[in-house]
This record gives structure tokens, sequence and C-alpha cells, in this order.
């Protein structure tokens, strides 16, 4: 185990997740370096000893490395871990390649929870197509929040590689007395579940916003799992994944929290914010609302109904009235349970 706490591992993407997680990696012996994009911002992080616009309050392991210097953080890397958005993942791999042309040596994860933009492709297809078959390839999905993952709160996450030694060694990394990692050989449901959970989150936001009160909000998550599992089952997705941290975890955590940036985003346009205003209050990237573009196109392509999704995208999209939405939702034709 030495041995591998001593092999390097990048963490891409100072943000609050970014960060938290190369808390954790240093805290449990993991020689690990952090970069983010943003230079200012690292120097402020390295000065100070703490992300203050992301994580105000927590102070970086002594030992937890930070750069704006993408070479220097990758060039030694063993494992990378890429927390950056999901629409930046392809442009940093490609970054990545650039750099490590000798590639038995490299090995994927990802905590980003979205598929690739405009063609919904999920995020372990493209690490194929520009890393290579050959390249260990793990994605960390579930039921967290970086600020309580950041102070040692107890945690669990979902775990999916599609290789054995790789999950193993990852999992060595990342545990702790309060961080415990569930394993899973199911990448795509994994995914899927990151990337629809936050769809439903905006709606239960804006259902809240709207004053709906919490008999909605709970229907909305109980045919939000069900759309989740119809669709991420058509796309190769296993029901114990739905069901489990990945899926069903996730989704209660970020549909009934204000931590979530989703359910907040939903919350202000409920409230009648525009859109725009929404997404300024927030001041991160609020992953669903790509998501709900991507998953609604995955919908068209297999013929899937999806009238959560659809509902989102008219409210975000087509500059639908929320109110007037979330009626249509509630009044649809009568469904069996289980459909």
């Amino acid at each position: 185990m030495a041995d591998l706490f001593n092999r390097p591992i990048a963490v891409l993407g100072a943000g609050s997740f970014g960060t938290a997680l190369a808390i954790l990696l240093a805290r449990n012996g993991n020689q690990t370096i952090l970069w983010g994009r943003d230079s200012a911002q690292v120097k402020q992080i390295s000065l100070n000893g703490e992300n203050q616009r992301y994580l105000p309050g927590v102070k970086l392991p002594e030992k937890l490395q930070v750069t704006a210097d993408f070479n220097q953080a990758v060039a030694n890397a063993f494992d990378i871990l890429v927390v950056t958005p999901s629409y930046a993942f392809s442009e940093t791999l490609q970054q990545i390649r650039q750099i490590k042309q000798k590639q038995d040596d490299l090995r994927i994860i990802w905590a980003c929870k979205g598929l690739e933009p405009e063609t919904s492709e999920f995020l372990d297809t493209r690490v194929i197509e520009i890393l290579g078959e050959n390249c260990p390839k793990a994605v960390l999905s579930g039921p967290t929040f970086a600020k309580e993952l950041a102070v040692g709160s107890p945690t669990a996450i979902t775990l999916g590689a599609d290789d054995g030694n790789f999950a193993s060694d990852l999992s060595q990394r990342l545990v702790n007395d309060t961080f415990r990692v569930y394993l899973s050989s199911d990448l795509k449901g994994v995914q899927f579940g990151g990337a629809f959970k936050n769809i439903v989150a905006i709606g239960a936001g804006i259902a809240d916003g709207l004053g709906f009160g919490a008999n909605a909000r709970t229907a909305l998550i109980t045919r939000g799992l069900a759309e989740m599992m119809r669709m991420g089952e058509k796309l190769g997705g296993r029901k114990e994944t739905f069901t489990g941290m990945a899926g069903l975890g996730d989704l209660i955590l970020t549909c009934t929290d204000d931590q979530s940036r989703n359910r907040r985003f939903g919350l202000a346009i409920g409230k009648g914010a525009t859109i725009e205003k929404a997404a300024n209050e927030i001041g991160q990237v609020v992953e669903g609302v790509r998501n709900t573009k991507e998953v609604k196109h995955l919908a068209e392509m297999h013929g899937v109904d999806m009238p959560i999704c659809q509902a989102i995208y008219g409210i975000l999209y087509l500059d639908q009235d929320p109110k007037q939405v979330a009626r249509q939702l509630l009044t649809r034709t009568l469904k069996v349970e289980g459909d």
C-alpha cells in the first residue's frame, strides 16, 4: 500500500468537489497534486492554505500540492482524477494525451456528472476514443456534498470501474474511517444516474419554489427514479445501480438539501427568477441545465418516454411557464405503478 500511496495522483479541477477529493486523498497519505485553471485562485489557495472561494474555512493538508501548471500536475501522475465540468472533459483528456505520450502508466478516474455536449455520449466512450481501449477507467458518483466530505463527515459513494485491480487500488486510496466506497462494474449506470438526478433536482427546486409542498416533491422524486431506471436500463445500466448510491441515494440528496446547486437553481426559477439570474446566483456550473438537453436527446434517439426531463427542458430551453408546466406534469394521464 505504501508504494501505491507514493505514486502521484493528480486531481484536475479546483472547484468545491475537486478540492474536497484532493483533501481526502492527501489526508489518506496519497502523494496528491491539485490543479486549477485559474492561476489567481490557485495563488490564493497556496497563500491561505484553503480554497476560500469554494470551501471557505476548510484547511488543506500541508502535503497537498496546488498548481496552475497543467504539465506539472499531469506529467508524473500515475492516476488522474478529472473533476472538471462535464463539457470540459474531452478537452481535458486531449491535454492529458499531449503530455502523457507513454500511456501504459495512465489510469483515468472522473467525478463529472454529465454527458458529452451535443452528442450525449457517455464519458467512458470519450476516454476510449481519446486515450485508447486499454486505459483503465473509473467513475465516482453518489450522494456527496463537497463541504461535508472535506470536513470528514461520514460519506458513502459508488466507484464504477472496468478493471478489478484499478478498483482495488482506488478503494485503498479513498477509504478511511468516514469515507466508504461501494464498488460497481456498471459504468453506464453510474454515469447516467449522476447525470439524470440533476434534472430531477432542478424540478424539485422549481416545485418547492412554487410552494407545491412535500407531497409534490416526493412524487417527483419517486417518478424521477422510475424515469431514471426506464432510460438507464435501455442504455445498458443495471437496476441495482439505480436503486443504490449512484441512483436513488444521489437523487434523494440533491432533491431535498439546499447544498445542491441544481436544487437551488430550481428554487430560484420557481420563485420567479430568470434562468440567467438563477445561474448567476449559484456562481458555479449547474450541470443539470446541460444534462437536461443531453438526456432529452438520448430519449428521442431511443424512443423512451421521459415526461419529467421533457418538462424541465420546456422551462429551460423553450421559455415555458414553470407553473403551467408543473400543472401539466401533475395532470398527465394516469399510469399503473411501475410503468
